[in-house]
């Protein structure tokens, strides 16, 4: 759906539509009125997280000594309110000999990747690229 004359008129905030767009998963998209997409991404990729965590998915700790372990922790925080709900509650501990720890760590990894590529579209929304 291409925005409308009216909706490019509007004065929008990039910058700002990006960090609520990452602390909240599709809050971007229905801040610029793109409800439809912003009501996907809003269920799609907190679900996705939260299967991650429910399939025994681990939220990575930011070890610097450890490049990969940054890599994968840079990218679960990419999941923004629901990744601080879960570290408040003490979610994502991991259990390494689980059979599903692998899948969840897939789900929990890709939700944060997705949610950074949704903040990207709505900046791009924002800008009037799209």
């Amino acid at each position: 759906m291409r925005a409308t004359a009216a909706d490019r008129a509007q004065p929008t905030h990039p910058t700002l539509i990006s960090i609520v767009a990452w602390f909240v998963p599709g809050a971007g998209h229905l801040w610029q009125r793109r409800t439809q997409k912003g009501i996907i991404f809003l269920v799609a990729i907190p679900l996705m997280f939260a299967t991650g965590l429910w399939l025994n998915g681990r939220l990575f700790p930011f070890e610097i000594s450890q490049p990969l372990v940054v890599l994968a922790a840079l990218a679960s925080l990419g999941n923004g309110v629901p990744y601080f709900v879960a570290t408040v509650f003490g979610l994502g501990d991991g259990v390494v000999t689980a059979a599903s720890y692998e899948y969840g760590n897939t789900f929990v990894i890709v939700a944060g990747l997705l949610n950074m590529l949704v903040v990207l579209d709505a900046y791009d929304i924002a800008l009037g690229r799209k």
